[in-house]
Formats: structure tokens, C-alpha cells, sequence
């Protein structure tokens, strides 16, 4: 879990964790114990998020971790699915009056070391041929720290993560993600590799709260749909018929605990994320397969 990332991952005024992230952790817990509360939180920075999974200290990493292959193919992770679709940006301020991160020549960028971000922004800058200096720092509170106390030019990090850090700096609107896209950043939740039956289920327990939005299953109709629909897939889907949750060792009303725990998949995005939060981020890429326009959430199958 990220150490305080707000919309994704953090702690509120009582101490309580919350954020999109936490939400998927917690269908989890009740996908596999049928208890949402049943789950520990590990903050993490991300230096130390895959040397955790690794040593066995967390089950499973649900930390805006981007899907790559030398994380898939060369550490011994598995990534069991994507839940959410970014790319990196550049947060800078609107009175440098920048219309793109090619301006940025000779510019100071702070970065956090040990994620992909900082790869990204020398691969960006390398490839333009443009100059720049990077300010690498552990965290990526620290770098957003050091951008608003106009210790660097530029913050680049994943843009819901710079959407994020915006809100909590002294003058938000003074601040403006710009519209370059330096990278793809598939995120999802990570596995060690070796188990694959626990890598089914966090797969198939993430699939089945997208595919609950596509069938228009809600945390407030999932158990009067459990004994009244007629669909074929969403009678699956809650366990009214077919043994889908014992093919992973589970109850027949895994996904239907899921989803009665936190919503499907579009209400816990909206409600971290979308228009009833402080991010007020738009679906985009992470909007349903046919939604108008489209996105590339597409749940998979359960027959």
C-alpha cells in the first residue's frame, strides 16, 4: 500500500485507510474470507514495495505499480490484472505560461527515485534531445515537497499521482498538469510468482467488479439481483448458479461479497477518483469497453 497518496491510498482524520487501492484491498478480503475489514495494511515506499512481496511480508501489492516486463519476466512477480490506466505528465506552474514539456530545456525536475518515473523522464528528455536536471528524491511526498517549495521547475511522476499532489499544495489552481503523455502506465496489482491459484483470485476477484459495472450490479442491488435476475451473467457472476468461486477455493458468493463490500467497479472509481472526489479525475482510458466514449476496462467472462 502507498504510504499517502490521496485518492489512491491514505489515512483520514480518524486514522482510517482509504482511496481507490484500499477499496480493491478490501474486496479482496471479502472475496476470500467474506469479511472486507479482514485485511492489514503495509504502507510501502516504492523502493521497498517489491522486496516486501518478495520476503513475504505482504499477500499481494495493490500500489499503483506499473506492469513492465522486467518486473513480470525478470523478478519473479506476477501482475494479475490492470486497474487503472495512466501515463506520466509534468505538473509545473501556470505562470511559467508552458504549453508542453518540451519547453522544459535546461529545466530543474524533481523525480522519485526507484519507480519508473524516473526512467520515464530520461527516456523522455533523451529522446527530444532536450537538456534537463533531474532531483531525485526517496519519495514522491518528498519530491512534491521540493517542486512546491520552488526547488525544481517540474514535478513528473504518473498524472493521477500529480493530480493528487495538487490538491495538497498551498495553491492548487496555480498549478497545471501539462498535456505531454511521456509514458504508458498500465497499474495494477502484483503477486509473487509460484502461486497460481492466488494469482487467479486476486485476478478474477478484480475482473469481477468490472464486470459487475458492465452488468449494472451495485453495492446497494447485489443482494436483492442475487435472488431476482434472470441474466445468465449476472446469476453467474453472483453465484446463483454455476460453482465459479470453488474452481479458486472459494464460496459460491465471492464476487457477490466483493462487490456488496465496495461497489463495482465504477463506484469505487468515482468515489476515489472521479466526480465525488477532490480529484475529480475523468473515466477516460478507465471507462467501460462501451461506454461513450470508450475505454479499455473490459471484464473477463465468468462462464
Amino acid at each position: 500500500m502507498h504510504q499517502g497518496l490521496v485518492g489512491f491510498a491514505y489515512t483520514d482524520n480518524r486514522g482510517q485507510w482509504r482511496g481507490f487501492d484500499v477499496d480493491f484491498c478490501r474486496a479482496t478480503a471479502a472475496a476470500v474470507l467474506g469479511d472486507a475489514n479482514a485485511v492489514r495494511f503495509v504502507p510501502l515506499s516504492a523502493s521497498d514495495r517489491f522486496a516486501a512481496l518478495n520476503d513475504g511480508r505482504i499477500d499481494v501489492l495493490w500500489r499503483n505499480s506499473s506492469w513492465t516486463m522486467s518486473r513480470d519476466a525478470g523478478e519473479g512477480f506476477v501482475f494479475a490484472g490492470i486497474n487503472y490506466y495512466d501515463g506520466q505528465g509534468f505538473l509545473v506552474r501556470r505562470s511559467l505560461n508552458l504549453n508542453s514539456a518540451t519547453e522544459l530545456n535546461g529545466a530543474r525536475v524533481c523525480v522519485q527515485s526507484g519507480s519508473t518515473s524516473q526512467i520515464n523522464a530520461a527516456d523522455y528528455f533523451r529522446s527530444r534531445g532536450i537538456e534537463y536536471r533531474p532531483v531525485v528524491f526517496e519519495t514522491e511526498e518528498a519530491a512534491r515537497d521540493a517542486y512546491g517549495r520552488e526547488d525544481c521547475d517540474a514535478f513528473s511522476a504518473d498524472i493521477s499521482a500529480l493530480a493528487a499532489a495538487r490538491t495538497v499544495l498551498t495553491n492548487p489552481n496555480e498549478h497545471v498538469i501539462l498535456s505531454d503523455v511521456a509514458s504508458k502506465e498500465p497499474l495494477g496489482p502484483v503477486v509473487k510468482a509460484g502461486d497460481e491459484r492466488w494469482a487467479s483470485t486476486v485476478r478474477w476477484t478484480l475482473n469481477a467488479l468490472m464486470l459487475a459495472e458492465e452488468l449494472r450490479v451495485t453495492k446497494a442491488s447485489v443482494e436483492a439481483q442475487s435472488k431476482t435476475a434472470t441474466d445468465p451473467r449476472v446469476r453467474r457472476l453472483l453465484g446463483a448458479e454455476g460453482e465459479f468461486g470453488p474452481m479458486l477455493g472459494l464460496s459460491k458468493t465471492w464476487a457477490r461479497d466483493a462487490v456488496g463490500a465496495v461497489g463495482n467497479y465504477g463506484e469505487i472509481f468515482e468515489r476515489n477518483l472521479g466526480s465525488q472526489s477532490a480529484l475529480d479525475l475523468a473515466r477516460g482510458l478507465n471507462a467501460q469497453w462501451n461506454a461513450r466514449p470508450a475505454g479499455l476496462i473490459y471484464g473477463l467472462p465468468i462462464r
